[in-house]
C-alpha cells in the first residue's frame, strides 16, 4: 500500500497491558493409532528370546566395565526397531524411575529406531512388559487392558546397540574408512551427575588414545564435546559407547571469501571523516563475532574503543589478519560505503562497534565446539560493559547444510544465549546470523534453482536468532573488461549467493531466513559466472597500508546490515527488549515485486506464501517503517510476559494463562472509511529455551526442542468479545457454559493459523475492508505445547515467558489521522508518555 511522504511519529509503545485469563486449548488431538496385527504368543516369544540375548551381552559388557575399575553408570545401550511404515511408541520406552533413558530416535527407510540406556539389572523391566503381553493381562475387573499391546505390537526387533545406533547425523558424512581420523561431535547424557559421566568418558577416551576438546557445551540434558579419532576406536570400546547418547560429525567453518580489488583512493576516507559525526560511548554497540577487527582503520577507530577489542584466546591477539571481521565492521557501521562516499551530505552515526575474535588466521575446526566458542565470545564484552545496549552479529557459518532445520549443538547454543539460559532470562541477547552462502560459480549457472536446493547453513536454523539471507538491487556492470557480462539476478531479486530452507521439512522447524538485505550480485558471460567489484558492497579493508577499501558480498554483508539496523532501532528506542527489536525488523519487511514474481504462485494460496517464507523470509526490512508511524500507518508495540504453564500438586502440568489485549482502536475512524481496503499486520516475537537433548528422541509429546510456544489470535468482526474468548479458550466455554463461535480459518489472513505458527516469531497480514477492521481491536496471546509443560522433571512449568507484539494498521492516505486518535486515547486512558 503506497504511502505519501508524511510527518513521522514515534511508535506507541505499551507495557504489560495484557489481561491474564486462565487458558485451555480448544485444539483436539487424536491419539488413535493403527497397530500392526500380531500373533500374541509367537511375537511375544520372539521378542523375549531377543531380550535374553541382549541380557547375555549386558552381563559381559558390565563385567568389562567393572574390570576396568568403573563403578558408576554401569549398563548397556539397547536398540528397538519397528516394522517399516510403523510408528514405534518410543515414549513408552523411557522409564525414569528405573533410570532407563531414551537416548535418540531415528528413522531409516520408513523404520523407526530408538536407542535407550538400561542400567544394570533393569532389563527385567522389559521382560515384565513382554510377560504381561503374553498373558494378555487385564485389570482385576477386566475393564482395562494392561498387556502393553500399544508398545509391544510396534516393536519388530530388540538388539544390543552398536555405533550405528548412536549415529544421528547424515549417513553421507560418515567416513567410509574406519581408520580415518576426524573430529566427531559427541553428545553425552547427564544421568543425574554430569561431572561423573564426563569424567568416565574422558578416562576411557584417554585410555584408547582419543583427543578430547578442552571445552564442552552444557544443556539441560546433554553435554557436548568434540573428539578426534577413528570410527574403529569407538567401535572397539563398548565402555566408551556406553556413555554416549549421540554421535555426529563435527562441522568445519566456511571459507572466508576473498576480497575483490578495491578502489584505492585515500582521499575518500578523509572526505568522509570530515562529514561524519560519531556516536557517544553510551550509544548501542554492534558486537562483531568474527576474525577480529583492525581498529587502526581511520573510518573505524572513532567508533571502536581499544577496550572493546576482545579475543576468546589471548594468544591470538585482537587484530584481524584474515580481513573478514574488518569487512563486517565497515558494513555494520556505515552500510555500503559506496553510498556514503558518493554523497556530499553529513553522516550521523548513532551506534558504535565492539569486536570479539572468534577464529584466528587460517583456523578451520581445531577440535573445540563452535557453540561453546560462541558462548565465550558473547561473555567477553559483557564483562567489560555489562549494561550496554548491544547487538551481536556473526557471519561465520558451517560449510554444509545437512541439518535441514534440525537444531545442532551450535544453533542450540545460539538459542540458549538469546534467551539467557540457563540464567534467569533477565538479559536476553539479540543475535544476528548469516544464512550461509552458495559460493560455487558453477551453481550460479542454474540460478535460482541453486538457491532452492542449497539449505541454510548451521547455525542459521537457530529459533531465537535473526537469520539473514540476501537479495540484490545491483545490476549495473561498468567495468571496461566486462562488456560481455550480464547480472545473474534481476533488480530486486534473490541474490545468487543466498541459501534458503526449501529443502527442510514443512514442520516443526522455523521459516528461515527471517529477512533479506542487500548481498550483491554476480555476473556471467557465455562461458562462466564470476563475482565483479561493481556488483558487491564497498567496505573497510584490514590492510590499510595497501588500500583502505575492500569489496564484500553475500549473506555475511547482509547480516552485518541487519545488525546495523537493529542498533539504529535501539538508539531511537533504548528501552526495547531484544525480542521487540527482532519483531520490528521483521514487522517492517516486505517482498519486492521481483521476488513476488519469481517465487509466488499466481494463485496466492496460503501454502504459496508459506513457501515464499522459506526463500526470503518476510522480505526486505525498512528502517523507516521500523522506526516511525505516520498518520495512516500506525504501529502499536506491546511488551509483556505471562506464565504459560502451571502444576498443581502431583498432577501433570497444564496450561495456565492467556493474555487478552484490548487495543486502543480507532473504531469510529475506521468505520467511517466504509469499504476502503486496509491492512492489519501482527507480529509476535518471543524466545524459547532450547532442549537439544530431546530432538533425536522425536519432536512430539515430551520430546520437544522448544520450551513453549505462543500464538496470537485476533477477534473477527462478526464476533462479540465473549464469542472470541469461547472460540480460542476452552476454559472460558466451560466456566461460562458457552459454545465456540465457529471454527475454520479466516481467509483474509495471508498465512492463517495453519501456516504462521512455526518457530518463535510469527507475523501475518490481514487484508479487508475498513468497516470490518473497525471491529477487530481485541487480540489474544496464548500458550502452546513445549517441554516446560511435557518434561515435568525439568521443572520448567513455573517459568514466565516474555513476548513482544507489533500491530500495524495501514490505510490509504484518505485524510484520517489514525495516529493522533489512538495516541489521544492511550494518554487519556493510561497516562502513557511517548
Amino acid at each position: 500500500m503506497a504511502e505519501d511522504r508524511q510527518e513521522r511519529h514515534p511508535h506507541i509503545i505499551l507495557s504489560r497491558t495484557g489481561q491474564a485469563e486462565r487458558f485451555r486449548s480448544t485444539a483436539s488431538f487424536s491419539r488413535d493409532k493403527v497397530l500392526p496385527v500380531r500373533d500374541r504368543q509367537s511375537h511375544g516369544t520372539h521378542l523375549r528370546n531377543q531380550l535374553h540375548r541382549v541380557q547375555v551381552d549386558a552381563d559381559a559388557a558390565i563385567q568389562t566395565q567393572r574390570d576396568a575399575g568403573l563403578e558408576g553408570g554401569l549398563g548397556i545401550q539397547v536398540e528397538f526397531a519397528s516394522d517399516p511404515d510403523t510408528e514405534l511408541t518410543f515414549e513408552s520406552l523411557s522409564r525414569s524411575r528405573q533410570g532407563i533413558e531414551l537416548l535418540n530416535v531415528r528413522r531409516e527407510a520408513g523404520t523407526t529406531l530408538a536407542t535407550i540406556f538400561v542400567p544394570e539389572g533393569k532389563l527385567t523391566t522389559f521382560e515384565r512388559l513382554i510377560e504381561d503381553y503374553l498373558a494378555d493381562r487385564r485389570s482385576e475387573d477386566g475393564s482395562r487392558s494392561l498387556d502393553n499391546k500399544a508398545l509391544i505390537n510396534t516393536i519388530r526387533e530388540i538388539r544390543t546397540a552398536t555405533f550405528e545406533a548412536l549415529w544421528t547425523d547424515d549417513r553421507a558424512v560418515l567416513p567410509a574408512d574406519d581408520n580415518l581420523s576426524i573430529w566427531w561431535e559427541i553428545w553425552l547424557p547427564v544421568r543425574g551427575d554430569r561431572a561423573a559421566v564426563l569424567g568416565r568418558f574422558n578416562t576411557v577416551a584417554e585410555q584408547i588414545g582419543l583427543q578430547v576438546s578442552s571445552r564442552a557445551i552444557r544443556f539441560l540434558e546433554r553435554t557436548i564435546l568434540q573428539v578426534r579419532g577413528t570410527k574403529r576406536q569407538f567401535v572397539q570400546s563398548m565402555r566408551l559407547l556406553n556413555e554416549v547418547a549421540e554421535i555426529r560429525r563435527a562441522k568445519e567453518t566456511a571459507e572466508f571469501f576473498d576480497a575483490l580489488n578495491p578502489v584505492d583512493q585515500h582521499e575518500w576516507v578523509k572526505d568522509l571523516l570530515g562529514r561524519t559525526t560519531f556516536a557517544a560511548a553510551d550509544a548501542p554497540h554492534v558486537c562483531i563475532l568474527d576474525t577480529g577487527v583492525n581498529r587502526g582503520h581511520p573510518l573505524l577507530r572513532p567508533a571502536l574503543a581499544a577496550e572493546d577489542l576482545h579475543s576468546i584466546e589471548p594468544a591470538w591477539g585482537q587484530a584481524d589478519t584474515e580481513g573478514h571481521g574488518t569487512q563486517m565492521a565497515g558494513i555494520a557501521l556505515y552500510g555500503d560505503l559506496t553510498e556514503a562516499l558518493a554523497s556530499a551530505h553529513p553522516v550521523e552515526l548513532r551506534h558504535r562497534l565492539e569486536s570479539v575474535k572468534l577464529l584466528p588466521h587460517n583456523y578451520a575446526n581445531q577440535g573445540e565446539p563452535y557453540g561453546q566458542l560462541t558462548i565465550e565470545a558473547v561473555a567477553r564484552p559483557e564483562v567489560t560493559a555489562p549494561h550496554r545496549g548491544r547487538v551481536f552479529s556473526m557471519a561465520i557459518t558451517a560449510k554444509d547444510s545437512r541439518d535441514r532445520g534440525r537444531p545442532s549443538s551450535w544453533s542450540a547454543a545460539i538459542d540458549a544465549l538469546a534467551c539467557d539460559a540457563p540464567g534467569e532470562g533477565q538479559t536476553p541477547h539479540l543475535i544476528i546470523l548469516a544464512a550461509g552462502n552458495i559460493d560455487e560459480p558453477e551453481a550460479w549457472k542454474t540460478y535460482p534453482a541453486s538457491n532452492q536446493t542449497d539449505g541454510v547453513h548451521d547455525p542459521g536454523q537457530a529459533w531465537n536468532a535473526l537469520t539473514v539471507g540476501a537479495y540484490t538491487q545491483k545490476i549495473n556492470i561498468p567495468e571496461p573488461d566486462a562488456e560481455g557480462y550480464q547480472p545473474i539476478a534481476p533488480h530486486g531479486g534473490l541474490s545468487p549467493f543466498s541459501s534458503t530452507s526449501l529443502t527442510w521439512p514443512r514442520s516443526p522447524w522455523p521459516y528461515k531466513p527471517d529477512v533479506v538485505f542487500e548481498g550483491g550480485n554476480a555476473g556471467r558471460d557465455a562461458i562462466s559466472p564470476c563475482t565483479l567489484p561493481s556488483l558487491g558492497l564497498l567496505t573497510t579493508h584490514h590492510l590499510l597500508n595497501d588500500r583502505p577499501f575492500s569489496v564484500t558480498n553475500a549473506t555475511s554483508a547482509a547480516s552485518a546490515q541487519c545488525a546495523r539496523m537493529a542498533a539504529e532501532i535501539l538508539a531511537v528506542y533504548p528501552g526495547l527488549w531484544s525480542e521487540t527489536v527482532r519483531a520490528l525488523i521483521v514487522h517492517s519487511a516486505e517482498w519486492t515485486e521481483q521476488i513476488r514474481a519469481d517465487f509466488l504462485d499466481r494463485r496466492r494460496r496460503k501454502e504459496d506464501y508459506a513457501r515464499l517464507l522459506r526463500v526470503v523470509g518476510f522480505g526486505v526490512p525498512s528502517l523507516e517503517r521500523a522506526l516511525w508511524s505516520i498518520s495512516n500507518s500506525l504501529t502499536l508495540v506491546v511488551q509483556d510476559e505471562l506464565q504459560p504453564f502451571q502444576r498443581e500438586g502431583s498432577k501433570d502440568p497444564t496450561a495456565r494463562d492467556m493474555h487478552i489485549h484490548l487495543l486502543p482502536w480507532p473504531r469510529e475512524e475506521l468505520a467511517s472509511l466504509g469499504e476502503t481496503e486496509v491492512e492489519l499486520r501482527v507480529t509476535l516475537s518471543y524466545f524459547i529455551e532450547p532442549s537439544p537433548g530431546v530432538v533425536e528422541r522425536g519432536v512430539k509429546g515430551r520430546y520437544r526442542y522448544e520450551s513453549h510456544g505462543l500464538r496470537f489470535e485476533v477477534k473477527r468482526s462478526t464476533e462479540s468479545e465473549e464469542q472470541f474468548r469461547h472460540r480460542i479458550n476452552l476454559r472460558a466455554r466451560e466456566d461460562e457454559g458457552g459454545e465456540g463461535a465457529g471454527g475454520g480459518s479466516d481467509p483474509n489472513w495471508r498465512l492463517g493459523t495453519n501456516f504462521r505458527h512455526l518457530g518463535s516469531l510469527h507475523s501475518d497480514t490481514w487484508t479487508g475492508t475498513a468497516v470490518e477492521l473497525a471491529e477487530r481491536g481485541m487480540l489474544a496471546v496464548h500458550p502452546a505445547l513445549g517441554w516446560w509443560k511435557t518434561a515435568k522433571k525439568l521443572g520448567g512449568y513455573e517459568k514466565r515467558a516474555r513476548y513482544a507484539l507489533a500491530v500495524t494498521i495501514r490505510t490509504p492516505p484518505v485524510g484520517v489521522d489514525l495516529y493522533g486518535v489512538v495516541l489521544g486515547r492511550v494518554v487519556a486512558k493510561v497516562g502513557v508518555e511517548v
